[in-house]
């Protein structure tokens, strides 16, 4: 008699594969065939990280900082992240209202692990980041996607979250500059998202790991506000995303209840990492970061308008982030096919638009800038070989 293995918990059903791994997967198998594959899939800057967080991080190892931090942090890291945002966004933040977690990932689970529950749901933009719904799913809550498009900058508005939410709703999340449009959220309009949040008891969730990778318009931070969960990365600006480092803010009601998932879920963060992130908020790291920013600027302002000439429909520049969301309905009607096509015979690796949603996902196809200039002008001559045949 065959042995059968234990059976899965149901809440597995629900979760998704990434399918961008798999386009990661088969790149790299081509890439050690011998292939050249230009990667435009992960959204991972191709920068290193910092010299001067590299050496901190060094430094903290040599110096014997191996074991545990309080579950929320180091001090002087939360500390700092509060000084970042007075002196970047104006915005007040007390240090004991920070929790540094293992990426942003921990910091979403650890919000939504306090949030939702059997029965209750969460609003989100589809499209939007894949782990977002999984999260949501995991704690057993329904992750309510809604359809947002070109007419509402991709993100989520006041009226189309009042007509989607409901008796079950416990919070709405919004990113801001968004993954994978790039597209931000005007201040005015979050403003009233969060006041008609406030008036509901809903809790409002802005994720802005891409903001301080805005290139058009005001950075602007819901951290302005202190009942308002906001969730943030040392990943995607400050290049450390290997570290796994990220960090929530909180209001100061939830903080204890976060302390103790914390302290069960993960216990804490990797501490040389943290004593590393210390010095990202340097000015000569930061200094190299705003150079770093400029040529991600550059590489959307070659590549936006290439896209479009070759047949790409990208209705709305990008304010941030480092992605193109790009309508391929003139070359496909099945993206997914398409990027995998793509990658066969062109080594153009991109992500297709299922892996972040339903709709219209059949139709669009995500480009990550994440390459230096060269490279993408070589994409663009290895997708014209492609469109011509």
């Amino acid at each position: 008699m065959t042995p059968s293995h234990p059976k899965t918990a149901v809440r597995m059903d629900g979760i998704a594969p990434f399918h961008v791994m798999d386009i990661l997967a088969r790149a790299q198998a081509l890439e050690a065939a011998g292939r050249d594959i230009i990667h435009l899939e992960i959204g991972e800057p191709d920068f290193a990280t910092p010299e001067p967080v590299v050496a901190a991080g060094i430094a903290a190892l040599r110096a014997g900082y191996t074991h545990y931090t309080g579950a929320l942090g180091l001090p002087a890291l939360r500390e700092a992240i509060a000084g970042f945002y007075a002196a970047r966004w104006q915005a007040a933040v007390d240090p004991a209202r920070i929790v540094v977690t293992p990426g942003a990932s921990g910091a979403l689970l650890l919000t939504l692990g306090l949030l939702a529950g059997p029965g209750d749901e969460v609003l989100m933009a589809d499209p939007g980041y894949p782990c977002n719904r999984h999260f949501a799913h995991f704690c057993d809550a329904r992750a309510v996607a809604v359809p947002v498009d070109a007419g509402s900058g991709f993100q989520l508005t006041l009226e189309s979250i009042e007509r989607h939410a409901a008796s079950a709703t416990r919070a709405v999340l919004i990113a801001s500059p968004s993954n994978p449009t790039g597209t931000a959220m005007s201040p005015d309009e979050l403003a009233r998202i969060r006041d008609w949040c406030r008036a509901q008891g809903v809790a409002l969730i802005v994720d802005e790991i891409y903001l301080a990778l805005t290139y058009d318009g005001s950075e602007h931070s819901a951290a302005r506000w202190d009942d308002t969960f906001v969730v943030n990365s040392f990943s995607k600006y400050f290049s450390m995303t290997g570290w796994r480092l990220g960090w929530l803010i909180a209001p100061a009601w939830a903080m204890p209840a976060l302390e103790r998932l914390a302290q069960n879920l993960f216990l804490a963060a990797a501490t040389p990492a943290q004593h590393a992130a210390l010095a990202a908020f340097s000015p000569a790291t930061l200094d190299e970061l705003e150079t770093r920013k400029a040529e991600l600027r550059a590489r959307r302002d070659f590549l936006l308008p290439a896209l479009r000439e070759r047949g790409f429909d990208i209705p709305l520049a990008p304010q941030g982030a480092f992605y193109l969301y790009a309508d391929c309905s003139r070359h496909t009607s099945d993206s997914y096919a398409f990027a995998n096509l793509l990658l066969e015979q062109t080594g153009i690796a991109a992500t297709p638009g299922v892996d972040f949603g339903s709709h219209r996902a059949a139709r669009h196809i995500r480009f990550a800038y994440t390459q230096p200039l060269p490279r993408l002008a070589d994409a663009m001559t290895r997708l014209d070989r492609f469109l011509q045949a």
